[in-house]
Parts: C-alpha cells; sequence; structure tokens
C-alpha cells in the first residue's frame, strides 16, 4: 500500500513553516541583526528547518519511489520536480550579479565555470566543494545523495533496511567525524570533482536507460558515489554530513513502520540513535534545541496526520520550494523586513503556477 496524495496534507504543512524558518533565519541577520542575535545564540532557525526538511525528504522520496516502482519515472521525476526552478533561479541570480545588484557569490570566479555549472546543475556542488550560484542549495546536495543511496537500495531489493542503515550511519558518523573533521575534496581539485560529478551524471543515465543487470549496477556504483561524497566532502564536516543523511534515512524508518515493513520498535530506535548521535556533531549551543525541536515537530505533526491542517499551511507547503530558492535574493532588493515578505510570498506562488506546476505536468506526461 503506497501514500495516496491526499493523506501527505501533513507534509506540507511541515514543508511551509520549514521554508519559513530558513527564510526568518536569513532575513533577520539581513534586517534585524541585532534583534536575531539574541534569538540565533538560544536556537538556529535555519538548522531546524532544513532538519524538518531532510526528514520529511526521508520519509516520502522512498514512498515515491515505490509508487512509480519504476527508476527512470523516478528520476524523470525529480528532474522535472527540481531543475526548471533551480535553472530558472541560478539564471536569474546571475543576472542580477552582472546587474551589481547581488554580490559575486564566494569562490564563483576562483573556480572553472563549467566546472562551477556542472556542480550547480546536478545540485552537487556541496560535496564536491565547488560554489553555489544561490547559498541555500547546499542542502540539495545533501538530497541527491540520498536519492542516489535510495535508488542503488531499491535496485537491489534492500529498501527495507532503512533503520538499520539510519542507526550505522549515526554511530558512525561520530568516529569518522573525529577521524575525518574537514573535507577531503580540495577546494582547488577541478578535475576531480569533475571527473566525480561526471560519474555521477553517468550512474544515473545508465540507470534510466540501462537494462538488467547494468542498470542495477549503475544504481548500486550511484549509492555508492553519494554515499562516498557525504563522507569525504562534506564542507560543515563529515560528522555533520553523514548525520544528515542519517536523519533522511530516519525518515524513511517512519514511513517503513508505518506500512508495517518493520516494527515500531525498530524505527523509534533508529530515530533515537541518530537524534542522540547527532547532538554534539557541531559545536554550537543553537545547534542542539535545533536538531531536537525538527525531530519533535516532526513526529508531533505525524502523530496529527489525520487532522485537517489549515488549508493556508498547506498551500504554503506546496509553493515552499520557491520560496526557499528565491529568497536569498530578495534580501538584496528591498528594504526591510515586512516588505520583504509581502513580495516574497506572492512572487513564490507567482514562480510555482508558471515553472513548477508546469513543468511537473510534463515529467508526469512524459512518464505515462
Amino acid at each position: 500500500m503506497f501514500l495516496a496524495p491526499a493523506r501527505l496534507a501533513w507534509l506540507d504543512a511541515l514543508r511551509g513553516p520549514a521554508a519559513l524558518a530558513v527564510t526568518m533565519h536569513h532575513a533577520g541577520w539581513t534586517f534585524i541583526p541585532d534583534v536575531w542575535a539574541e534569538v540565533d545564540r538560544r536556537i538556529d532557525l535555519g538548522t531546524w528547518g532544513v532538519f524538518v526538511f531532510f526528514l520529511v525528504s526521508g520519509y516520502i522520496i522512498p514512498a515515491s519511489l515505490e509508487r512509480r516502482g519504476n527508476l527512470r519515472a523516478f528520476w524523470t521525476g525529480r528532474a522535472f520536480r527540481l531543475l526548471p526552478l533551480l535553472l530558472t533561479a541560478c539564471c536569474l541570480a546571475l543576472l542580477l550579479v552582472l546587474a551589481g545588484v547581488l554580490p559575486l557569490p564566494p569562490g564563483l570566479g576562483d573556480r572553472p565555470w563549467p566546472v562551477v555549472v556542472l556542480g550547480n546543475v546536478t545540485m552537487l556542488q556541496e560535496l564536491l566543494n565547488l560554489p553555489s550560484v544561490i547559498s541555500v542549495t547546499w542542502t540539495l546536495s545533501y538530497e541527491m545523495a540520498f536519492y542516489l543511496m535510495s535508488v542503488a537500495l531499491f535496485a537491489v531489493r534492500q529498501a527495507h533496511r532503512s533503520a538499520g542503515i539510519a542507526v550505522a550511519l549515526g554511530l558512525a558518523a561520530v568516529p569518522l567525524g573525529l577521524l575525518l573533521p574537514k573535507a577531503s575534496i580540495g577546494g582547488g581539485a577541478d578535475l576531480v570533482a569533475a571527473l566525480l560529478g561526471l560519474a555521477v551524471v553517468a550512474a544515473i543515465a545508465v540507470t534510466v536507460l540501462g537494462r538488467g543487470g547494468t542498470r542495477t549496477a549503475a544504481a548500486v556504483a550511484g549509492g555508492l558515489l553519494g554515499l562516498a561524497l557525504v563522507v569525504l566532502g562534506s564542507r560543515g564536516g563529515t560528522w555533520q554530513g553523514v548525520i544528515i543523511l542519517a536523519t533522511m534515512f530516519a525518515g524513511t524508518a517512519v514511513y517503513r513502520a508505518e506500512q508495517g515493513t518493520i516494527s515500531w520498535r525498530a524505527a523509534g530506535t533508529a530515530v533515537a540513535v541518530v537524534l542522540g548521535c547527532g547532538l554534539f556533531a557541531k559545536d554550537d549551543p543553537a545547534w542542539i534545541p535545533a536538531i531536537v525541536l525538527a525531530f519533535g515537530v516532526f513526529w508531533l505533526a505525524y502523530a496529527l496526520r489525520r487532522r485537517t491542517f489549515p488549508r493556508w499551511l498547506a498551500r504554503l507547503g506546496v509553493i515552499s520550494f520557491s520560496v526557499y530558492l528565491l529568497h536569498p535574493m530578495l534580501l538584496y532588493v528591498l528594504p526591510d523586513l515586512p516588505l520583504f515578505f509581502l513580495v516574497l510570498i506572492p512572487l513564490s506562488f507567482l514562480t510555482y503556477h508558471l515553472i513548477e506546476a508546469p513543468a511537473q505536468r510534463l515529467g508526469k506526461r512524459l512518464m505515462s
């Protein structure tokens, strides 16, 4: 049994506040830095928001993969879900840089542009130590690594092992973080970054276009690449990177328990281990309250999943990707906090209806 869209309103109710939390984190430091410094030293709302996103992705991505039951359909769906708005936003950001409205993103002028484009289009730039055209897209690199690993597990019929994988990653994060505190892929390793990026593209292409054993081998290779990139390329440190990956698999464990594939005890153990191992992944007093609250809010929303959520909250969740991608640019062009949100929300509705929704419909037609 797979989840029907009508039963997923609670996920949209989580996405909206998560996107607003990340947005408010950046807007607070931009428009009211003195006030926000007091908030941020108590809880990092940006971290809270992205961890809610990671838990939501962990829950829904395997469900989406299994609902389609087809690796080609999954990758096609992901491409049409993410790339149209991402490419549009990146092009807009670069135009604003050329116009002098936005500053040049850190490091963007120091690396060969074909490598930077490859990193940002594959959404792996964070794990390849490449500059991001839009700063917040670092989270998409971990999403991509999770997609690659989920596809690999699906291809070899081991997707039900998510709780064990979450526990293994959580427990491994601590010693790996102590042994590999910084990314091993050097900032100037252009050839290495290009080869790794192309290897991921090749693995996805063969998974989509190949058949039988070749497709399975490509999917497994992609999963191993995704895991290796998180372990060796996490710019925030290996401990944080592996905990992020473990968090997504903890979200999957909740989905597995709901479907009856694993026990609730196994899912609860996975969540507890990942949370416990992640508490000290970052030396920041605002980190612990943020991730504890993220896990707590996810559990609360899950417990209330059969309740009716306010329609505006679900609609906000629908446009959350637009809110997430567009807000860093608006920080430079709007003068104050109220106007920032008055422009951001309608603009996000517009980009959703003009770019995201049509692209998703096209992707569905191509998959049918």
